[in-house]
């Protein structure tokens, strides 16, 4: 039979086919083998290599029955995937044995000159062999991947590995690309030609008579010792039909010689028993090389990998993603195709987890022939190159295409072009969700959730109210059951992606009892669509760290302070102001910011400027209480220096009036400034917490071999100033501490915030040993990267269970230790006892909520999915019933919020990239003063900030200058304005909290303005 006879010749010709095979290119295009036999194939790739899966493959060829066509089939997918030359074979069009042996020789001319030959400029010569169709476009893609994720010499092992798997004819056509790149020499060298200006010991390695003569004897051997043992197969093999020899011209002819290469190899590799355990060897070793090219097998490749990346880390199998046994455990069901959470804790691996899954999601969309597109969202900017630099990039990159979009990202096209062009598509979430905001509008510029096929959600517990994650769920959610309805009634459903999220606390949500934290958990699973949540079981725990609380005496003098007490109440007096909570708290905060907001609203300038200079004063009263003195005397002083700066800019046209309440402030702190210096002097007036964590940390670094910490506070200033504080006490020096801090990216009108480079920075330095103390906000207590701590402090800090476990988990090095430092009294101890209350309960929660019967779990989901839903259609209808958007943008007047005065009208304003709200009225720009930006200079895609803009009359800031294409436009920040409209004054944080819809900047006009105003002025020039 047919079909007999072509099993027969894949058989016979087996030693040579399973060194021309590339399974992992073949298996893609191989439809009539099962789903579970190519899975099989594939796993006996990734943990023993090529040869042995081509093994597999070739058997499950052979010997089991396929559907009519295979053949066929087989043959395109080798062609397909450059695997010409075993084309031939099995199709009994191997070539005849001088040629083949010939080629043998080409083979391992390849691979003598081996080192030499990976020292070539592998892009230019991978082009080169793509364009003479020696590499195929897949072939082409995999070394320039590696070339990038791994070096040249790493990508040069793969282009050597590959030619040799082609049809004869190869040869002649690397030696051109070698020729046509710049690399003649090394061409000369496998010609056997004499080079030119060579030295001694080249000479001696890579002469091309000792080539030659190796050569000889490799065929001469191989000859003797395989005649036997080959012939009979060989023979037979080739009487299946007469052989199809390749024209006697063949271009490879003239390159080795009878007098290159010694009668006697040339001889010898005529005799038909040449079927090669020379080749199998030789291409064995290259096949080996082609699985071992991340492992860095060479000590050639370790030295130049580990000197390019600074790191052995990058230079070994970064390929392979093992997982533990806890982490395949929680990855099963994802790996089935269900949407479920991954919690974990910090440290253990969550990330790691969501790459293996992407990966096996995106090969088994290949595998059955449909693409598959995976969106990996978090919520925080550093974070999207964190995962693109250390897990997705990482292991994924020599593979499929990845890519990464945030705010800080300078890519030049647009995010639907990003999506449609990678496999893996890295974002901040509210990127996402703009874009499919805009793809709702009917915008070109969108992207529809149809077109993910994974969609992985990192810290997801931030899919709540209000949240981005939650937008993009609400999303997904509401099509999900349009789609049950279609289905009911036939009709195309629209595709959602596989949904896979990522956390390491849930938390409860402020959950007081049992019943209520299972709520909130279940609530998060119905948010992400999730059929459960997956965490460790019991005894596969992580040792935590070492627990203590450390509470300082609370002081028993505070003159700093009741001095600023003193001018609180003098102020509070003078503004007719009662208070019902203590100064320095956060309660006060809150009371002294509604103050503020309400008589901005009311006109009354007197109450409105006293709460603002109240809320200072508040500031440097917590500052007093958790850092030193002189940090809350430097933060006022600079404060009413700044105050001073805008009343009295000399750069201004016209001197700014100071009210009588204004005088009042500044004479009140220019009084008391003196008695406030000289107490910030004196050291036995600090605070007690300062204190216990000097001696903390001194007693951390004494004790310890090698100690690495971080302390987690409340604000930025008190980051920098603890930062500073340690710096500048040499005590610390003297054990070790070398210190700094680390803050979030949010502008800020008080603190310079850190951009995402500085944050890389000190996060190397930390890594790299050059910072061991790293003070930071909560901007470090989630996500990201941060390196192995055994020292973890919250400083007088507790906020909710989910951020304290985050915190304590980055304690993940042994026998490490986290404490808690508070002034007794403080309540510090008490809040953190609840949240480890809080996290006994949220553990209860989620295990009664895993053992669930799957028919309440069910109905549970649904029950909050619909909720989500029906919430956020009244949403919508309660703002279309406000009417605010169809009003006229003139019904919307902004004044000063500092000094009452009017400023413009709604009509004046105009948006760019639905965005920035800009006024750019002649009558407008006589109304304020520019300013510089002492806080940030910002650079984006086609914008830049240039400057402040303030209120000519009180100095009040309103907003920035913006560079929009070549036009300064002024860009008007809501926040310092008080808006009135339909005769009802508000105050907003955020411009998209007034509903009104603004038109778009008019570009073409603005700048056709401008272009005939500078001819008018060149005129008259003339």
């Amino acid at each position: 039979m047919a079909l007999d006879q072509e099993k027969k010749t894949i058989d016979c010709f087996r030693n040579r086919l399973r060194n021309l095979i590339v399974v992992d290119q073949v298996l893609d295009n191989v439809g009539f083998l099962s789903k579970e036999q190519r899975e099989l194939i594939r796993a006996k790739l990734q943990n023993e290599g090529n040869l042995k899966a081509v093994d597999l493959f070739l058997s499950e060829v052979i010997n089991k029955n396929h559907p009519e066509g295979w053949f066929r089939e087989l043959l395109n997918a080798l062609e397909v995937a450059g695997c010409k030359q075993a084309a031939n074979y099995i199709e009994n069009k191997a070539p005849c044995p001088s040629l083949e042996a010939e080629n043998d020789i080409y083979i391992r001319l390849i691979d003598l000159l081996h080192l030499t030959l990976v020292g070539m400029k592998t892009k230019d010569v991978c082009f080169s062999c793509f364009q003479r169709c020696i590499l195929t476009k897949e072939d082409r893609q995999n070394i320039l991947a590696v070339v990038e994720q791994h070096g040249e010499i790493a990508g040069a092992r793969l282009l050597l590995s590959r030619l040799v798997k082609n049809e004869l004819g190869w040869f002649s056509q690397f030696l051109e690309a070698l020729e046509e790149t710049g690399h003649g020499d090394l061409a000369k060298e496998l010609r056997g030609d004499p080079l030119e200006d060579v030295g001694a010991a080249a000479q001696e390695s890579n002469d091309p008579q000792t080539v030659k003569k190796e050569c000889e004897m490799t065929v001469e051997t191989a000859t003797t010792e395989r005649m036997e043992e080959n012939m009979e197969d060989y023979t037979s093999c080739r009487s299946l039909s007469p052989p199809l020899s390749l024209a006697s011209g063949s271009s490879e002819a003239s390159f080795l010689t009878t007098s290159d290469l010694g009668a006697g190899a040339l001889d010898s590799s005529m005799d038909c028993s040449m079927d090669s355990q020379v080749s199998m060897d030789v291409s064995s070793k290259l096949a080996i090389e082609d699985m071992d090219l991340y492992k860095g097998s060479d000590e050639e490749m370790k030295t130049k990998e580990e000197q390019t990346a600074g790191s052995q880390d990058q230079s070994v199998g970064e390929k392979d993603i093992v997982l533990r046994d806890y982490q395949m455990e929680v990855a099963r069901p994802a790996l089935e195709g269900k949407n479920i959470i991954v919690c974990l804790p910090t440290g253990s691996g969550k990330t790691r987890v969501a790459v293996y899954i992407t990966k096996r999601h995106l090969e088994s969309r290949r595998r059955i022939g449909q693409p598959g597109k995976v969106v990996v969202l978090v919520n925080k900017i550093p974070l999207v190159e964190q995962h693109y630099r250390a897990e997705f990039g990482r292991f994924l990159k020599h593979q499929y295409s990845v890519e990464r979009v945030s705010g800080d990202s300078q890519l030049k096209i647009s995010f639907p072009k990003v999506v449609e062009n990678n496999d893996i598509i890295i974002c901040t979430a509210q990127i996402l969700e703009n874009s499919l905001a805009k793809a709702k509008k009917g915008d070109e510029d969108g992207v529809k959730l149809s077109q993910f096929t994974l969609m992985v959600i990192d810290e997801c517990h931030h899919t709540q109210k209000g949240e981005a994650y939650n937008h993009i769920m609400i999303r997904y959610l509401s099509q999900k059951h349009k789609n049950n309805k279609l289905r009911k009634e036939q009709k195309p459903m629209m595709p959602l992606p596989q949904i896979l999220g990522l956390t390491a606390s849930p938390g409860v949500g402020g959950a007081k009892n049992q019943q209520k934290a299972e709520e909130h958990i279940l609530k998060i699973c119905a948010n992400l669509d999730a059929i459960t949540i997956k965490t460790k079981t019991i005894g596969e725990e992580a040792k935590s760290p070492y627990k203590r609380i450390a509470s300082a005496q609370e002081r028993k003098e505070d003159p700093f302070g009741d001095v600023i007490k003193g001018i609180m109440d003098d102020i509070h007096t003078h503004a007719e102001l009662n208070p019902l909570c203590q100064p320095g708290t956060q309660n006060y905060e809150q009371w002294v910011v509604q103050k503020e907001q309400n008589a901005a609203k009311e006109d009354n300038q007197r109450v409105r400027v006293c709460a603002e200079h109240l809320r200072q004063y508040n500031e440097a009263l917590h500052q007093s209480n958790t850092i030193r003195m002189s940090d809350a005397f430097k933060f006022l002083n600079k404060y009413y220096k700044e105050e001073l700066r805008k009343k009295c800019n000399p750069d201004d046209e016209e001197p700014i009036q100071i009210t009588e309440t204004e005088r009042f402030l500044f004479s009140l702190f220019k009084a008391k400034k003196m008695r406030l210096e000289e107490l910030m002097k004196e050291p036995k007036y600090e605070n007690n917490a300062l204190a216990e964590l000097k001696a903390l940390i001194l007693k951390e670094f004494t004790t310890r071999e090698k100690a690495r910490g971080i302390i987690f506070t409340q604000t930025r200033l008190s980051a920098i100033a603890l930062s500073q504080w340690i710096q500048e006490n040499p005590k610390f020096e003297d054990v070790g501490v070398k210190a700094s801090h680390l803050i979030g990216g949010g502008d800020q009108s008080v603190v310079k915030p850190m951009t995402s480079a500085e944050q890389k920075n000190v996060l190397n330095k930390f890594r790299e040993g050059e910072i061991n103390l790293l003070i930071a906000t909560t901007v470090a207590e989630e996500g990201l990267d941060v390196a192995e701590c055994n020292v973890v402090v919250r400083y007088c800090l507790v906020t909710n269970e989910t951020a304290m476990i985050q915190a304590r988990g980055r304690g993940r090095a042994e026998d490490s230790s986290y404490t808690v430092v508070e002034e007794a009294g403080s309540g510090v101890a008490e809040r953190e006892s609840v949240n480890e209350y809080r996290e006994t309960m949220m553990s209860k929660a989620i295990a009664k909520v895993c053992t669930m019967r799957q028919e309440e779990y069910e109905r549970k989901i649904k029950e909050n999915q619909l909720q989500a839903i029906l919430e956020e259609r009244v949403k919508e209808k309660r703002k279309q019933q406000k009417g605010m958007v169809k009003e006229n943008p003139s019904k919307v007047k902004l004044s000063c919020r500092h000094c009452g005065k009017h400023v413009c009208s709604g009509e004046d304003i105009e948006i760019i990239e639905n965005m920035h709200h800009v006024n750019v009225t002649p009558a407008f720009r006589e109304l304020f003063t520019v300013r510089e930006n002492t806080t940030l200079q910002e650079r984006l895609l086609d914008y830049e900030a240039n400057g402040v803009i303030a209120c000519k009359s009180c100095g009040q800031r309103w907003g920035s200058i913006m560079l929009h294409k070549s036009i300064e436009c002024p860009c008007l920040h809501i926040k310092n304005f008080v808006v009135m409209y339909n005769s009802k004054k508000k105050v907003f944080s955020k411009w998209n909290e007034l509903a009104i819809r603004f038109p778009a900047f008019d570009y073409l006009q603005h700048a056709d303005l401008i272009t005939h105003d500078s001819d008018d002025e060149t005129e008259e020039m003339e």
